[in-house]
């Protein structure tokens, strides 16, 4: 019996799967790439009411992009610190009464340890009408004290190009239904004794006690402030 010749069209076709296996092989059991994982969510707001004689003040904490300061705030509001507080100052312009600031919080009486400095110029905040932000001296030493800006105060903010102190002050929120009763508080008369004397004809006497300060659900209405446009 003669062996028949090979086709060479038959030994081409062989050729070529042959030389395909590995990439066939390769193909099967190569690992499924793992895809990314999503990007986290970024927290919602957290919304604060802050009850007084005077009316109520709810506040909008931005707890994504200031951390440290808001958990520092909560701290107080969670262990109903804020109760036994007082709004002790309301610092006003000497040719606009409308404009300036009211700070409460509890003179460091009581006062949780103090966190960490967030400036702007790493949350991105900015101190326009409406913000709340924490009181401190050196960076570093925030504990209670808060104040809310009555009109746009951008000294407030960091400064990397001033001289000396340059991290401003940390803010952390903003108020989005009571802006009258702010204005109301900063009308008050202020003939107190100021221990710090660049408080001066700035300490409300009476002071306006806080009577709560509770975490509720994110506020609706025609009255809500919108986010300001920065």
């Amino acid at each position: 019996m003669t062996q028949r010749p090979l086709d060479r069209r038959n030994v081409l076709i062989g050729a070529g799967l042959l030389a395909a296996l590995p990439a066939v092989a390769l193909a099967q059991t190569a690992p499924t790439p793992t895809p990314a994982p999503a990007a986290p969510a970024p927290k919602p707001p957290v919304y604060v009411a802050i009850d007084t004689p005077q009316g109520r003040i709810i506040i909008e904490l931005a707890v994504a992009q200031a951390p440290i300061t808001t958990a520092n705030f909560l701290r107080y509001v969670d262990r109903k610190l804020y109760d036994k507080a007082t709004f002790f100052r309301a610092s006003r312009a000497p040719s606009a009464v409308d404009y300036g600031l009211i700070q409460g919080g509890l003179q460091g009486i009581g006062a949780l340890p103090p966190v960490a400095h967030e400036p702007t110029t790493q949350t991105g905040l900015k101190h326009v009408d409406g913000t709340v932000s924490i009181a401190r001296t050196a960076p570093g030493t925030a504990t209670s004290d808060f104040f809310i800006c009555i009109g746009d105060a951008p000294y407030l903010d960091a400064d990397p190009k001033a001289p000396g102190d340059n991290l401003g002050f940390a803010a952390f929120g903003r108020v989005v239904q009571g802006m009258d009763v702010a204005k109301k508080i900063l009308a008050l008369p202020t003939p107190g004794k100021a221990i710090n004397p660049v408080m001066k004809g700035q300490i409300l006497d009476p002071s306006v006690p806080i009577t709560s300060a509770r975490r509720i659900p994110a506020p609706t209405g025609p009255d809500v402030t919108p986010p300001p446009k920065l």
